[in-house]
């Protein structure tokens, strides 16, 4: 295996070198190739999904629809052996060594690119016998997941070193994203905003190539069409404009309520202590028995968004299927199924822009749009708050619906629906993302940061009058160079160098008239101040050698309260360019 891969590794840079092609224009190379792997995988993972309907109920298509085709039994007994034997897959996943990062974006963001292929492969296994046998989640996070394996697994083959190969890996991502919702561009985006948390022109190049390339893979296909086939979104009048906002604030509130309800299900499972492959097949026969009722909690609710879309609806039928699936939803992802819950989201964003669109067309019935255009905007806002990256949930429902009338309603509800969510400071769709934001609050917090927060005890202090024997005995104790002194009132007055107490020795001076006046330095150290910031504190460590300075209380009124350490300097200063430490 050595022996090939450096046959691989050499064939690959003496084709760079053949055809005069940089490093970084080579990526855009690789970056086609992973977008055509990522869309095969896709493809690969659709069709898995479709042999296995078949196999279970002896039809395919939309899950709604093969619901309710099947006895009220059948509902819940596919579901709930669904998850047992998806649970105990997911339990073999646990016991199979990962040495890397298992998903893709820690893979990207804080590993070396190498995605573990047993580890992934059975978790994707797990996630589509939950899908086929009736979950309620979405398909794409393990789309996504192949995706980026693909990636990973080619990048290694071919010897990328790490920085290359996380590019790689994001490339697969942004391919699966893109093959499953047909949005290059936002797929491209959903990386370097999501995943990556910034936009960098070396990675984005390879990043969009890989979209566009994927995406050109699925329409070359017989019989591809959209996953959301979208209406023509009508003109939107000044006025209505104020009402896609108010659905943008709408929104922004229910985002992060709908995403903490998933957290505390997770919770409420976990507490039961059951084995995974009971707790999944728990949450099957719950999620079954809502189906009895209720078929359209069935899959990841493309098909009701679709439906919604082009066919009138009754508003109590819509929030009747709306609340059945948030709690079907909420109980496949709390039992610890593996998936997604990217498409629910466009689901419950579609069926409140719904609901709202009613209710604002129920009361100007000539002044306002018809509710499907609520629906297209509120997929988006939702997603915008729920994922906390607007400019990628823009971008999505702009490409789906190729409608310039859409922007100006579809941004303003985006970015209002964000805000909000974020000034609650509640929970994200994506770990990363949550944790990238604790990342910054706490930079912005040590960039504020003030001495006062890092004060600790001097020990080594001293009166005027202190006797030479005194300064003796405490320079043994403590390894310092420095001793402060103070007066009466505890005010710092300077300090006495262990290198004068020395030399006095050496010397053979007479010492025991000798006091701390005797030998008192003023104005030799720095003094710190607690409302001393960060950066002005560094530039006086910068000019003492020793390991701490004082602290007084003012420079009018020097009261000492202690130290200020050079390692709690630099710790913070460590902690500012990485706070995940």
């Amino acid at each position: 295996m050595p022996n090939i891969l450096h046959t691989l590794l050499s064939y690959r840079i003496r084709l760079q070198r053949l055809f005069l092609i940089s490093e970084n224009n080579s990526m855009l190379l690789w970056a086609a190739l992973v977008g055509l792997l990522g869309a095969l995988a896709t493809i690969a993972f659709r069709e898995c999904i479709t042999l296995l309907q078949l196999l279970f109920t002896g039809k395919s298509g939309s899950f709604v629809a093969i619901a309710k085709s099947l006895p009220w039994y059948w509902r819940v007994l596919l579901p709930t052996c669904g998850g047992v034997v998806a649970g105990a897959i997911l339990l073999l996943s646990k016991k199979v060594p990962a040495a890397a990062a298992s998903d893709y974006m820690e893979a990207v963001a804080i590993g070396d690119g190498r995605v573990p292929v047993r580890h992934s492969l059975l978790r994707s296994l797990s996630s589509l016998m939950t899908i086929s046998s009736g979950g309620s989640i979405g398909r794409e996070g393990s789309m996504v997941q192949l995706s980026a394996l693909a990636a990973s697994v080619f990048g290694r083959f071919t010897h990328f070193e790490p920085g290359r190969l996380r590019l790689l890996v994001a490339c697969g991502a942004a391919a699966g994203i893109t093959s499953a919702y047909n949005a290059p561009i936002a797929g491209a985006f959903f990386v370097t905003e999501i995943v990556l948390g910034s936009l960098v022109m070396e990675s984005f190049g390879p990043i969009v190539v890989a979209s566009v390339v994927a995406n050109i893979t699925m329409r070359s296909l017989p019989g591809y069409k959209p996953s959301y086939e979208m209406p023509a979104f009508p003109d939107i009048s000044g006025g209505e404009v104020l009402l896609f906002a108010l659905l943008g604030i709408l929104v922004g509130f229910g985002a992060p309520l709908f995403l903490g309800f998933l957290n505390f299900t997770k919770k409420q499972f976990k507490k039961t202590a059951l084995p995974l492959p009971w707790r999944l097949g728990l949450g099957g026969l719950l999620t079954g028995t809502i189906s009895v009722w209720i078929p359209e909690v069935w899959g990841n609710g493309y098909s009701i968004v679709n439906s919604l879309l082009h066919t009138p609806w009754v508003w109590w039928s819509v929030l009747m299927i709306l609340a059945a699936k948030v709690i079907a939803t909420a109980i496949t992802t709390g039992s610890g199924a593996v998936g997604g819950i990217f498409t629910p989201a466009l689901f419950v964003g579609a069926s409140i822009g719904f609901l709202f669109g009613v209710v604002v067309h129920t009361l100007w019935p000539g002044a306002t749009s018809a509710p499907f255009a609520y629906a297209i905007v509120g997929m988006g806002a939702f997603l915008a708050a729920a994922t906390s990256a607007p400019l990628m949930a823009i971008l999505m429902i702009f490409e789906m619906t190729l409608s310039y009338q859409v922007m100006l309603p579809l941004m303003l509800s985006c970015v209002l629906a964000y805000f909000i969510a974020r000034s609650l400071n509640g929970p994200s769709m994506y770990d990363i993302t949550l944790k990238r934001h604790r990342d910054e609050q706490e930079r912005v917090r040590l960039r504020g940061i003030h001495m006062s927060e890092l004060i600790r005890p001097a020990d080594t202090i001293l009166p005027m009058t202190a006797s030479f024997e005194e300064i003796s005995r405490l320079f043994l104790k403590y390894p310092v160079k420095y001793i402060y002194i103070v007066d009466s009132d505890q005010r710092y007055c300077g300090v006495v160098a262990l290198q004068d107490i020395t030399s006095t020795l050496l010397n053979k001076n007479e010492t025991a008239s000798h006091q701390a006046s005797d030998f008192l330095r003023r104005e030799y150290l720095h003094v710190i101040t607690p409302d001393m910031s960060l950066g002005k504190a560094l530039e006086l460590f910068l000019d003492h050698q020793g390991e701490r300075l004082p602290i007084v209380r003012s420079e009018k009124d020097p009261v000492l309260l202690g130290a200020v350490y050079k390692s709690s300097l630099l710790d913070a200063y460590f902690r500012l360019d990485n706070p995940k430490m």
